[in-house]
This record gives C-alpha cells, structure tokens and sequence, in this order.
C-alpha cells in the first residue's frame, strides 16, 4: 500500500469521520496477522465503506477494495484510489471479470480485500443486509482465502442511505463488530459448481447478518431480495413483499457478477473507541 494512500486514510479520512462519530470497533483478536483474507460488510450508506476502511487501518492493516469505477473519475477521490491500488468494477461491461482476476491476485499475494457482497446499498426498508451476489464466495473457494465478516451499524445515521447529506452533530455513534473468520472449505474451489457457490454466499450472507443482530438487539427476518421483493431502481429503498411460502419459491442468491461498494475500503471483547 503506497505512502500517499496511507496519508490520505489517517491524515484525512480518519480525523474526518472522528469529526462526524465516534467509532467503536469490537473483535478485532479475529483479524489475521499473516496471509491474505478477504473482509466483508453489510452496506446502508456511502460512508460505512469508510468506516469499515477505517477499522481495517486502526488495526494496521491496509486493505484493497473493489470500487465502482466510476469513483476513479472523481476529482481528489479518484487519486486516493488509484494511488492505493483500488480494483475498479466496471458495471454491467465485459470488464466487469477483470475486478474478480485483479483481486484474486491481490490475495495470493497476501493482502487484504475488502468486499461489500450485497454489491449495492441495502434497499431493505428494515435496513437488514439483503441477498448477497456471489464476487466474495468465487474469491474464497478460488483461493482459498480465509473470509472475516464484519458487522456495521450507526454510519447510516450520519449519512443517510441514498443521501449526500452529513449529519455531524451530535456526533453519531458507528459501532462495528468482526467476526472469528469463517471456515468455507466444506464447498470446495469449484467456482463452476454454481449451488456450491451460492450455497457459500448464503454463508456469508448469514454471518454477516449474524453480527448485525448483535449490534442491533434484534433478530433478522428473511433477507431482502431483488429478485421476490422488486429492485425499487437506483436510489430507491424497496417495499418488501409478504414472507414466501416454506418450500423456497422466491428465495435465490443475486446475479454472479462482482459485488462492489461505493466506496474505498469491514467482533469479541477487545474494543476501541474514539
């Protein structure tokens, strides 16, 4: 990870979202010290892609995302990103694979990255993690690289989902909880076998949803899911539809292609708070 990138994280990005909340990381024993892994989070709002970086870089630990494209093109920002070696996504294009090539080779190299599987903002209406695309678990059986889910709740309050407006006082607080890494060898590293594949998202889908019931008391219902619920379109929070009926219709893991937050940039009894 390049000096300039590290400057950028802890001389702006951090004493920014210090400005606007007060971050409280718990599990952070469950973070690997040696070797590669990948991280990922629930996503309510464009400033928790930066609230996740920011527990991954208190713990001295650099990481590399997958960021829509489109973000490289943003003045300021899009320096950030290219200076720290972000992997873009090119959306709906016949690039949209290369994200998935380029971060492979990031992990078997021994780095960290950092992945949002819902691969968009929740349109969940209860602000639950929604069905996952299927980028993070194609990473995992690929290389075998161990995945640490991370729980996030609080950004959404600073930021609202869909929103461009901060919030700042009273300062908000964006409690995150990390996960023990998960063990997903039991689905193999055939990326082809497409139940394997979707049978691992599910897995991490559910962790992931597991720490966010610590975080917010309370149990889930049934994830979100564009495909029964309805994609509301862009920017849009969505209306959830009544429950399936117990055989499975209507439940279904999103589409194959890479899951990607906005942003650049993821729990136990060890905290930190500031």
């Amino acid at each position: 990870m390049s000096p300039f990138y590290r400057f950028a994280a802890r001389g702006a990005i951090i004493p920014f979202l210090k400005a606007v909340s007060r971050q409280k990381v718990t599990g952070t024993e469950n973070i690997p010290r040696e070797g590669g892994f990948i991280t990922v989070a629930n996503h309510l709002t464009d400033l928790d892609s930066l609230t996740a970086m920011r527990a991954m870089v208190d713990a001295d630990v650099p990481v590399y995302s997958l960021a829509k494209s489109t973000l490289f093109d943003v003045p300021v920002l899009g320096a950030i990103l290219r200076a720290g070696g972000q992997i873009p996504v090119h959306r709906a294009t016949k690039e949209a694979g290369d994200s998935l090539k380029e971060a492979e080779r990031v992990l078997r190299s021994g780095d960290v990255i950092m992945v949002f599987p819902e691969g968009t903002l929740s349109r969940d209406p209860l602000q639950w993690p929604m069905m996952g695309k299927t980028g993070a678990a194609r990473l995992a059986m690929a290389t075998g690289a161990p995945v640490v889910p991370m729980g996030q709740w609080g950004a959404q309050f600073v930021m609202g989902t869909y929103s461009k407006v901060i919030r700042p006082f009273p300062r908000k607080e964006v409690r995150i909880l990390i996960g023990e890494p998960l063990d997903l060898s039991r689905f193999g590293s055939d990326t082809t076998d497409r139940d394997a594949v979707r049978a691992c998202t599910a897995e991490i889908m559910r962790a992931i949803t597991a720490l966010v019931e610590q975080l917010r008391g309370e149990k889930a219902p049934r994830p979100y899911d564009m495909k029964y619920d309805g994609n509301p379109g862009k920017g849009r929070i969505g209306v959830r539809r009544p429950d399936p009926p117990p055989d499975g219709e209507g439940a279904s893991t999103s589409d194959d292609g890479p899951a990607a937050g906005p942003g650049s940039a993821s729990d136990g009894e060890s905290g930190a708070e500031s």
